[in-house]
């Protein structure tokens, strides 16, 4: 059953990355205290950069959650650099390494005109904000000018059909549904017709939350994507992993697990403002560099953001070049 539900096409506003990223440095306080904190207290020591210092930033980076193996990897490269005896250069050189792992997995998401619709699986564990995420993505495709249609199919909860509901009368789209309970493959298939007879520009397909341990649920997503195959060879032109950061480590075992199972090809971390755990998206994007394509910084539409590896480094260690 198709509903639409009309409403006011939304209001441009500024420019979503500009406007983003200068507020990304308040965002990201928790994160950003934490590792500030951390290096005032090792760079406002007089000796220099020796074995004991170089321990005491890797724990730093690890209490961040960067993880062991990429705390190791860049305390490495700060320790074996040439000419870096001196305190000075540990945060530049930090900062250096952050890039090189991040700037490669900076890939926005661009739907390609050329194949309507251009298909995005959004899926994720319960409780990371998968159903919010897309109608954000829906908001922001339909301010850029692209028709958007979004298809439930969440079919195991109830409330997550009405809060989708919301966000089409937000964003002034038509959603695909059917009741509760339905076969979630049953509803992908409709709305991919119903978008192909409408030259849909962008289908946005909501999926239950799930644990990759839930092998009947994850053979549904399987299924859903053999539907849209079937329907279009190339499709889904993206699966959609959303995580929460405030999971920590457990966002990257997860992510891991999805991609084995059903082959992720973009990331979105979800509520990196409240926690100070925004460094597992580095250990994502070393362990797995996968396209980190948006990052969530609050609740409102414009919260979320097409990731900058450049600003983002920035915001996490801002002016700390000149720390003593």
């Amino acid at each position: 059953m198709e509903i639409f539900l009309s409403q006011d096409s939304p209001q441009s506003v500024d420019n979503p990355d500009r406007k983003a990223f200068s507020r990304l440095r308040d965002k990201l306080l928790k994160t950003r205290s934490q590792l500030v904190s951390g290096l005032g207290g090792l760079l406002g020591t007089q000796r220099g950069i020796d074995p004991p210092l170089l321990e005491e930033l890797e724990e730093l980076l690890i209490v961040s959650d960067v993880g062991l193996e990429t705390s190791q990897y860049l305390v490495d490269r700060i320790g074996t650099t040439p000419g870096r005896e001196q305190q000075k250069g540990v945060v530049a050189l930090l900062k250096q390494g952050l890039l090189d792992i991040l700037a490669p997995c900076e890939q926005i998401l661009q739907p390609q005109h050329d194949d309507r619709p251009f298909v995005i699986l959004v899926v994720g564990v319960n409780g990371v904000g998968k159903t919010t995420t897309l109608g954000k993505l829906a908001w922001q495709f339909k301010r850029d000018g692209l028709s958007v249609m979004l298809a439930a199919a969440d079919t195991f909860r109830a409330a997550a059909i009405e809060q989708l509901g919301v966000w089409a009368k937000r964003a002034d789209c038509p959603v695909i549904q059917q009741q509760h309970g339905a076969d979630a493959a049953s509803v992908a298939h409709d709305a991919v017709q119903s978008a192909i007879a409408r030259k849909i520009d962008v289908l946005l397909i909501d999926t239950a939350g799930r644990q990759a341990t839930h092998s009947n649920l994850m053979e549904e997503l399987k299924k859903i994507r053999r539907v849209l195959t079937k329907l279009d060879e190339t499709a889904p032109h993206e699966t959609l992993m959303v995580l929460d950061a405030s999971t920590g480590q457990n966002a990257l075992s997860q992510l891991t697990q999805f991609h084995s199972a059903i082959g992720v090809t973009g990331v979105c971390l979800t509520k990196l403002d409240g926690t100070a755990k925004g460094g597992i998206l580095i250990a994502i994007a070393k362990r797995l560099g996968l396209p980190i394509r948006y990052i969530g910084i609050g609740e409102g539409t414009e919260d979320l953001h097409p990731f900058n590896a450049e600003e983002f480094v920035d915001a996490l260690l801002p002016a700390m070049d000149q720390a003593k």
